[in-house]
């Protein structure tokens, strides 16, 4: 059995930077996308967002790369929010994502700045 502790960072947009996350909307696509990955085997590790985006940190494990799991993440959760209309209008990601690989030696910083999105956003916008 391979072992294999890889992680990343990704940040992923709502297409045209839409801002549907209210925080409700957004605690509930968060709590969606947590339950679905498990039953997908992708683990994540934090994950937070702002309006408009959300950030994951992510660990890989040896038969999944990072265009799976993102297709996995965003094709599966913005069919659920548009199924189960969560969103006022039609809901879509942005094509693109950010990913980066995260030394283990700060996994601490990645998951403190993933889980203070609020506070970060209310000094930065995103397209800063």
């Amino acid at each position: 059995m391979a072992f294999v502790r890889i992680w990343i960072h990704v940040v992923f947009g709502t297409k045209n930077r839409f801002p549907y996350f209210t925080k409700d909307i957004k605690a509930e696509v968060i709590n969606h996308i947590k339950h679905n990955s498990i039953n997908k085997e992708i683990f994540i590790d934090c994950i937070n967002g702002h309006t408009e985006h959300l950030h994951c940190l992510l660990g890989l494990n040896a038969d999944m790369s990072v265009a799976k799991v993102m297709q996995l993440i965003k094709g599966e959760s913005a069919f659920w929010i548009n199924k189960n209309n969560i969103t006022s209008s039609k809901f879509e990601w942005a094509d693109e994502y950010y990913a980066s690989s995260v030394s283990e030696s700060i996994l601490n910083n990645v998951r403190n700045y993933i889980n203070n999105q609020e506070e970060h956003h209310r000094r930065t916008t995103f397209n800063e």
